[in-house]
Formats: C-alpha cells, sequence, structure tokens
C-alpha cells in the first residue's frame, strides 16, 4: 500500500459506520491538516434528501470543529464504486480549506488508484476573492 495508508485505514474505518439506509452507498474520506492530523468522515443520509451529509462534508466538519482551517490532503474512497469523485458541492468545501495542488487520492478497495488535485476537479471554483 503507498504512503497514505494511514488515510486509505481511516477512511475505510470511517466508511464502516455510513448511514446510508437509501442510497445504499457508502463513502469514507480522510483528510490530513496541515498540522499532519487526521480528521474521517462518513456520509449520513437523511429521510428529507438531499439534507444528508457527504463522507467529506463530515471530516471537514470534524477538521473544523477541532480548530483547524487547512487540508494538506484528503482520500475518497466508495464500498461500490471504484475511484470514485467527491460531488460538486463536496468540491467547493474542499477547495474552501485547500490550496489548488492540494492531493485528492481516489480509491478502489486496495487502495489510491488516481490522485487528482483539487484545482484539476475544481478548476473554477469559488474563493475569497471572487
Amino acid at each position: 500500500m503507498s504512503s497514505n495508508a494511514d488515510l486509505f485505514n481511516a477512511a475505510k474505518a470511517a466508511m464502516a459506520n455510513t448511514y446510508s439506509p437509501y442510497s445504499k452507498f457508502p463513502v469514507g474520506a480522510a483528510i490530513r491538516s496541515a498540522s499532519g492530523v487526521i480528521y474521517a468522515g462518513c456520509n449520513i443520509e437523511n429521510a428529507s434528501f438531499p439534507e444528508g451529509w457527504c463522507a467529506e462534508t463530515s471530516a471537514i466538519a470534524h477538521m473544523v470543529t477541532a480548530g483547524e482551517r487547512e487540508i494538506s490532503e484528503i482520500l475518497v474512497m466508495a464500498e461500490k464504486a471504484d475511484r470514485a469523485t467527491p460531488c460538486g458541492g463536496c468540491r467547493q468545501r474542499i477547495a474552501e480549506f485547500a490550496k489548488g495542488d492540494t492531493p485528492v487520492h481516489l480509491c478502489d478497495s486496495q487502495g489510491v488508484v488516481e490522485t487528482l488535485t483539487i484545482a484539476e476537479l475544481l478548476p473554477a471554483s469559488f474563493d475569497l476573492e471572487a
């Protein structure tokens, strides 16, 4: 496994706790903050769609709640899809706390299969200067 084994394991553990009775599409995400701490999240659905939380949103919420504001890298995995990318809303949320060259690791069940930057995933994001 790559040097991102700690992120992969954190995302996988978070994905095991998903609450996804409607989509039946478990997702896990793990963020490494600028300080090196890992924050993980899973998707949490709600009968009042789309009021649920994506895994990336959950991980970002944990990071912000802990007082951190910078994502140095993020890893995303889905149980039923290899190389699942963050949705559009999550791409913008990631961009809010990341630099354009921040790596976004996409996984299959074994590990990272592709790494893109947030700028590649969201080339025209909103930012404070927009």
